[in-house]
């Protein structure tokens, strides 16, 4: 099958999934005595500008999603707001997306990147124990981009971090969602289909990975 026509059934799919978005949100809400929907589930999008900027409302309609990241962020300006970035939603599921800004920082060490990840899961954890957790891989950078932002990003370090959560995930009943290879070329750069300026998403990367983490949401087949 030729990439044209991948895409072209991915465009197809994604409409279809976005599509049947209402028909999910009639089995998992209810309305109360004046008519206002009821949210059976919180479901937390926690990060960065990739989140901070993620067209939510367009996307998902209604969907009981919080948008909660802040452009610039890094691991630890996460870890200093937990409550008002996690607890204070009492969310069902968390979707962690952080780590490429600290990649950014030339006196950053990869591995205090990784553990600064693991300890917002721990911490989440401890706090919020019924909650079901989810990281999302660190997106693949382009630097040959026009206007890149990519910076002092590496895709060589990305995979460093993901490879080293993706064990962590797996010892620690976490959710490892690879958005790296969904959104990586036969190079392995961020595919500039999907990619504005080589770091942030455009609106089809939004439309790939939403197609990604709604099967996750809800639990959908993920073949």
């Amino acid at each position: 099958m030729t990439k044209r026509i991948k895409k072209g059934l991915f465009g197809i799919t994604i409409i279809l999934l976005l599509m049947s978005t209402k028909n999910i949100l009639a089995i998992s809400d209810k309305k109360d005595t004046y008519g206002n929907t009821m949210k059976k589930e919180n479901i937390v999008f926690l990060g960065d500008s990739i989140v901070d900027w993620y067209p939510i409302d367009e996307i998902f309609g209604n969907m009981p999603i919080v948008k909660s990241g802040i452009a610039g962020y890094k691991t630890t300006d996460i870890l200093s707001r937990m409550d008002s970035m996690v607890y204070q939603y009492n969310p069902t599921q968390v979707y962690l997306l952080i780590g490429t800004n600290d990649l950014n920082m030339e006196d950053m060490d990869k591995d205090n990147v990784v553990k600064n990840i693991q300890k917002i899961f721990k911490e989440i954890k401890k706090h919020r124990k019924n909650t079901k957790l989810y990281y999302q891989s660190i997106y693949p950078v382009n630097k040959s981009a026009p206007n890149s932002s990519a910076q002092n990003r590496s895709n060589e370090d990305i995979k460093y971090v993901n490879l080293k959560m993706k064990e962590f995930c797996d010892e620690n009943n976490i959710v490892y969602i690879d958005m790296y290879d969904e959104l990586a070329d036969d190079d392995g750069n961020y595919d500039l289909e999907y990619s504005k300026d080589g770091l942030h998403p455009n609106n089809l990367g939004y439309a790939r990975i939403s197609r990604v983490l709604l099967k996750y949401m809800y639990n959908i087949d993920k073949e």
